[in-house]
C-alpha cells in the first residue's frame, strides 16, 4: 500500500499525472476502495461544478453528482484507460445524466439566478468538498456578465450547451470534448464554431458583449484535431 501513501500526498496537492492516475484505475478496477476513494476526491469538484453550470439547481446537482459517481463505481470494471483523465469518462457520465434527467423529465435548465430563490442564498454561498475550485467559480458568478452568458447559453440547443461548457467553462482540449460526448473532434470543433457565433449572436441583442475572449476563440479554431 506504500504507493497508495504516495499518492495520496500528489492528490491533496492537485498534481496528479496521468501514470498516477492510471495507476489508481487499475487498482480501484481489482477492488481497492481506498484507490477509488482519491479518484472521488481528486474529481468530484471539477464534476459538481460542471452539473451545477448545467442545470442551476443545488439539490439536484448533489443527486446527480452522486449518480455520477455511483454508476463510474458499479462500472469501473468497463473502463478501459485511452491516455486522457480519468475525468473525461466522469463528464461522459454526468452529461448522460443530465441530458437523461431533462429528457425524461422535459424540463429545462434554471439560471444561476433562480438558485437563490430555491435555496435562500445567493450563488457564492456555494461550497464543495474542493473549495480552490468553487472558490475561482464563486469569484466569477459574482459578476453579472458571467450569469449573462449563462442564461443566453441555456437558450441555445444541448448539443451547443455541452461542448461550450466543457470547452470554456471545463477548459477541456478538443479530443476530450470529443472521448466525453462520443463525437468525432471535427465535429466538436464544427460544433464550438456554430455554437459561439450563435451565442454571439444572442449577447449582441442585450449588451453587445462577446462571450469568450477573442485569444480563446482563435486557440479553438487553431486547435490541432
Amino acid at each position: 500500500m506504500q504507493p497508495f501513501a504516495i499518492t495520496a500526498v500528489v492528490v491533496y496537492k492537485g498534481v496528479m499525472d496521468l501514470l498516477q492516475e492510471k495507476e489508481l484505475v487499475n487498482s480501484a478496477k481489482s477492488g481497492d476502495k481506498e484507490a477509488f476513494g482519491l479518484l472521488f476526491d481528486d474529481n468530484y469538484g471539477k464534476i459538481y461544478g460542471y452539473i451545477l453550470k448545467r442545470t442551476g439547481n443545488v439539490a439536484l446537482t448533489d443527486d446527480l453528482t452522486s449518480d455520477t459517481f455511483f454508476k463510474a463505481l458499479t462500472n469501473l470494471k468497463k473502463f478501459r484507460w485511452q491516455g486522457i483523465p480519468f475525468s473525461s469518462w466522469l463528464y461522459k457520465i454526468a452529461t448522460n445524466e443530465i441530458n437523461g434527467f431533462f429528457k425524461k423529465n422535459k424540463a429545462h435548465p434554471l439560471s444561476l439566478n433562480k438558485i437563490s430563490e430555491d435555496n435562500g442564498r445567493e450563488p457564492e454561498n456555494f461550497r464543495t468538498p474542493e473549495s480552490e475550485i468553487m472558490e475561482m467559480q464563486e469569484e466569477i458568478e459574482r459578476h453579472d456578465f458571467y450569469l449573462l452568458v449563462l442564461k443566453e447559453m441555456k437558450q441555445l440547443k444541448i448539443k451547443y450547451q455541452e461542448v461550450l461548457s466543457l470547452r470554456f467553462f471545463e477548459k477541456k482540449k478538443i479530443n476530450e470534448i470529443a472521448q466525453i460526448l462520443g463525437k468525432r473532434e471535427g465535429t466538436v470543433k464544427s460544433l464550438l464554431s456554430r455554437g459561439i457565433d450563435k451565442l454571439k449572436v444572442k449577447l449582441e441583442k442585450t449588451e453587445n458583449l462577446q462571450p469568450f475572449s477573442d485569444s480563446e476563440v482563435i486557440k479553438t479554431k487553431e486547435e490541432k484535431i
